[in-house]
């Protein structure tokens, strides 16, 4: 799943892929807002609030949500850098490691909100839109664009695609239906995890960050000892 690239890589991959990292940035999102008020994987969302808050005089909230989409440009940013020096060198499990390192920041983030439970919310959301980005640059890249598991906007637009394809020729609903399939499932995991999230950090708090970090290095790890012994 986080070994084969591109065209290397069969639908039944991507669909794995996309429905569990979907979910856990599906709850990652939900806790966010449910903490601070804010979407960490909505940057439609907050480049919207930006430029309401800069229109309205309030310059230190649109200062924040311009944090978030920074933090989530420099989550990508790095993430692609890691990824193409990896390539170069030929570390097959590139892609593995960067998604176990997403589940390391996880961690460490749940660490922090244990021992400082009044820690400051911009921090918390900045780190969440810095994860977010980093996987959404991984997920990217690895299915060559097929796969985005934060962008919410963008699936539902290639879902409508997708379903006004299926009132076209036979032809064009055989090659409409892989991604229809792709892009709702992604959906319907974003969405199903974001449900899960709110009630399981309604539950156990804190312990969420480290429930997926713990999903996070079960889907990473096992990739890095295969793509060590190929």
């Amino acid at each position: 799943m986080l070994i084969r690239v591109g065209d290397d890589r069969t639908g039944a991959i991507d669909l794995s892929l996309a429905g569990l990292l979907s979910s856990i940035s599906g709850a990652l999102n939900a806790v966010g807002f449910l903490i601070a008020g804010s979407f960490t994987a909505n940057m439609t969302g907050n480049i919207s609030a930006l430029a309401d808050h800069l229109a309205n005089g309030a310059l230190r909230l649109a200062l924040s949500f311009a944090g978030l989409v920074v933090a989530f440009i420099c989550g990508a940013a790095l993430a692609a850098l890691v990824i193409r020096i990896g390539e170069a060198r030929r570390v097959r499990a590139i892609y593995a490691l960067a998604i176990a390192a997403e589940g390391v920041f996880v961690l460490l983030l749940g660490i922090a909100l244990a021992l400082w439970p009044g820690m400051e919310q911009a921090f918390l959301v900045i780190v969440l839109s810095f994860v977010m980005g980093l996987q959404n640059a991984v997920t990217t890249m690895i299915s060559r664009a097929r796969v985005r598991t934060t962008h919410v906007s963008g699936m539902a637009t290639d879902i409508g695609i997708g379903l006004s394809a299926l009132a076209a020729d036979a032809e064009t609903r055989r090659a409409a239906l892989p991604k229809l399939r792709l892009h709702a499932l992604t959906l319907a995991s974003f969405t199903a995890g974001g449900v899960l999230g709110a009630v399981l950090f309604g539950a156990a708090g804190y312990w969420l960050f480290p429930l997926c970090a713990g999903a996070l290095l079960a889907i990473s790890l096992p990739e890095v000892i295969r793509a060590g012994r190929g």
